[in-house]
């Protein structure tokens, strides 16, 4: 991680928060809908990490990769980052 860390490093401790928060609403019997609500934005946070990460691993992971001049190693990031958009995608 580079540019992105600490953003990413903030929304997951926000995420770990909403997470805790599901889970006193469930102790407390809540209303199923108010908890599918909450998960849903959860994941829809999640979501959003996963991009940041996804942004980073391409700004500079791939990026080296092409400027390496190795075309083993251009190809395999290449794969790599179509499997994890492809993985983003579900």
């Amino acid at each position: 991680m580079h540019a992105n860390k600490d953003t990413t490093l903030k929304r997951l401790r926000r995420l770990e928060g909403q997470v805790r928060g599901i889970a006193r609403m469930v102790e407390d019997d809540r209303y199923c809908v108010d908890v599918l609500t909450q998960i849903a934005a959860v994941r829809a946070a999640l979501k959003g990490v996963e991009r940041l990460v996804i942004d980073d691993h391409a700004a500079h992971c791939i990026e080296d990769a092409l400027a390496s001049g190795d075309a083993d190693d251009q190809r395999a990031k290449f794969m790599e980052l179509l499997e994890l958009l492809d993985r983003a995608r579900d």
